[in-house]
């Protein structure tokens, strides 16, 4: 497979480039938008209060989230703009350089944010009477209600913007540094007796390599290689989850988990009966890695064993090919869903060649000042990247649908939860269509081996993040914790969700190197919502498969209305109870179905 056929993206309809007058204006503007809000915060929304007329506040009001979503669209597109240079080549220092800038006109707009969230909490007690008295108001009541309840948890506003500030120079930095040594390391691997300088994305994506031999070096170069980086990304891990510590112990947090909970809009019984009904699934998975350790001649896997193939799994896709299986089976869905998933092909909205500098793994990103979307892939030919593309159109088609809907950037605030609902539907129609096709019993295993590998992924190894994570933040709130110290609790939340399905002796300590999601400033456990969107998503599915062609409007309703209501809510409209284990239960039965049909193979 040529790089050359897999495709950049282009956002040359966006901006011509990052040194386009048309770029410079777009930021000029965004800074104009920031002075303009600033000066309406400083001489009107303070000199309010709770007691000022309500129809006075709730002109105000409205005003004021009119300009916001203005900004937000704005800004969210140049941000957007220069996020896919320095996503695609981490070497790239002019789109560094505009990024860095940039993020300085981004502290401006968090300080603003932290001053209309703490107004919206001393409007709560007549914020019932604005949202009646605004149409604007009215049509942003959840978020205008949410940001209220929000404020509860915010220091005093000078020490907010001080944060604010600071994190460009901590969190931000660190974050940063992250993406910067992670993108960058490569390493010299001999493959089909050539010696070729693969990125560690390369590297990784040989986890599903055929032959044993190969997985098992590239495993020992991994870890070598991460091994050499561990001090600067130790670094990074102690200063964001010790800034995350402290603003959240100045905010009158709980712990580590309270903003994370809030901001996936569900609660802690939520989680726990998630999180409950993923632990008592254990057995079952530690049965799906036996079953495979034994088709190796062993007892338990070894890591470079994790993500190997089974089957008949000789089948490459070329990008034509993987780009004609997914458009043939989102039609089968909905000719909708296909459509747009042509348009986003044709109109090289998708960047998927691997290559030096470019960062590893797969995101979509909205560019809502042209209503579209981008997505960033490393495909390889695997099945496993034609259900990624799938997986990230699905996000794609999410932010299509509240575009569609006339939705603005605030009632598009989607929680991370519910952010992986179309991700995991589109995903699914892939791997079922992929599995009805099957011809022979090789080719079956084959497929549900790639199908489980991401299951298990997604409920036995996030639960090992989620593990990993909370322990890191509880011991980093009394010290700085060392690169063994990592180490040492990767391997252990390992042991403790893989149990005896992984070789003690070949697990992943260096897990945490590598996975971004530590490292986002303000953002911690983004593990358990990819379990929720899993989980959640085969719900839906199976309503979907009951219910054919009609669930589709309805589905549609849901993607543009995930901003604007609470997770119990929306889900409650297809009359499932997030709260209760026996949801969870079942849909984790889904995926064991698929667990015995492959130890029957």
């Amino acid at each position: 497979m040529s790089a050359s056929t897999i495709p950049h993206w282009d956002l040359t309809n966006v901006y011509p480039s990052l040194e386009s007058k048309a770029f410079e204006n777009a930021v000029e503007q965004v800074k104009t938008q920031v002075g303009e809000l600033e000066r309406l915060f400083a001489e009107k929304v303070s000199k309010t209060d709770a007691g000022t007329p309500v129809p006075e506040l709730a002109g105000l009001v409205g005003e004021s989230v009119k300009r916001f979503n203005e900004m937000y669209e704005l800004s969210g597109t140049v941000r957007a703009f220069i996020h896919s240079f320095v996503s695609t080549d981490s070497r790239d220092t002019l789109a560094m350089k505009k990024m860095s800038e940039f993020q300085m006109v981004g502290v401006r707009m968090q300080n603003l944010a932290v001053q209309f969230q703490a107004w919206t909490g001393k409007l709560a007690p007549v914020l019932d009477g604005i949202i009646a008295a605004d149409e604007t108001a009215k049509a942003h009541a959840f978020a205008l209600k949410d940001a209220a309840e929000q404020s509860k948890y915010m220091m005093a506003e000078n020490e907010e913007a001080l944060a604010a500030e600071l994190g460009l120079s901590g969190a931000m930095a660190w974050n940063k540094l992250q993406g910067t040594v992670t993108s960058q390391l490569t390493v010299d691997f001999e493959l089909d007796g050539e010696v070729k300088k693969l990125p560690m994305p390369a590297l990784i994506n040989l986890h599903s390599h055929p032959d044993e031999s190969v997985r098992r070096r590239a495993y020992e170069a991994e870890m070598a290689a991460w091994k050499s980086v561990e001090e600067p990304l130790t670094a990074a891990m102690n200063g964001i989850k010790g800034t995350a510590n402290s603003l959240d112990k100045r905010r009158g947090r709980e712990d580590a988990l309270h903003a994370p909970i809030d901001m996936a809009r569900i609660d802690r019984p939520t989680l726990e009966a998630m999180m409950g009904a993923m632990e008592a699934s254990f057995p079952m998975f530690r049965k799906y890695f036996k079953a495979k350790a034994k088709r190796f001649g062993k007892e338990s896997l070894a890591w470079w064993d994790v993500f190997a193939p089974s089957g008949n799994a000789n089948k490459e896709y070329s990008w034509e090919e993987a780009r004609a299986f997914i458009l043939e089976n989102f039609g089968k869905f909905s000719p909708e869903l296909e459509a747009f998933a042509e348009r986003a092909f044709d109109s090289r909205w998708i960047d998927g060649e691997q290559r030096e500098g470019k960062r590893g793994g797969a995101f979509c990103m909205g560019v809502p000042g042209v209503k579209e979307s981008r997505v960033l892939c490393n495909f390889d030919g695997t099945l496993d990247q034609v259900s990624t593309i799938a997986h990230e159109l699905g996000h794609a088609f999410h932010n299509e649908c509240a575009y569609q809907a006339g939705k603005t950037e605030l009632q598009q605030d989607t929680p991370m939860t519910l952010a992986e609902t179309a991700s995991i539907m589109c995903e699914t129609i892939i791997m079922e269509a992929v599995l009805a096709q099957a011809t022979d019993p090789q080719e079956e295993l084959a497929i549900l081996e790639t199908r489980l590998i991401g299951d298990a992924q997604v409920i036995v190894d996030i639960y090992s993040r989620f593990l990993f994570e909370k322990e890191v933040h509880e011991r980093r709130e009394k010290s700085d914790l060392s690169a063994a110290d990592l180490c040492d609790i990767m391997e252990r939340a390992q042991a403790a969700t893989y149990g005896e399905g992984l070789d003690e002796n070949f697990r992943h300590k260096y897990m945490w190197t590598w996975k971004p999601h530590y490292y986002f400033p303000g953002l911690a456990f983004y593990n358990f919502p990819y379990a929720f969107g899993l989980l959640f998503g085969l719900g839906l599915y199976a309503i979907y498969q009951q219910r054919g062609p009609a669930f589709v409007d309805d589905y549609k309703n849901l993607l543009a209305s995930t901003g604007e209501a609470p997770a119990a809510d929306l889900a409650a409209r297809f009359g499932i109870d997030i709260r209760s284990r026996k949801f969870w239960e079942d849909s984790l039965a889904v995926i064991g179905k698929k667990i015995d049909r492959y130890c029957e193979l």
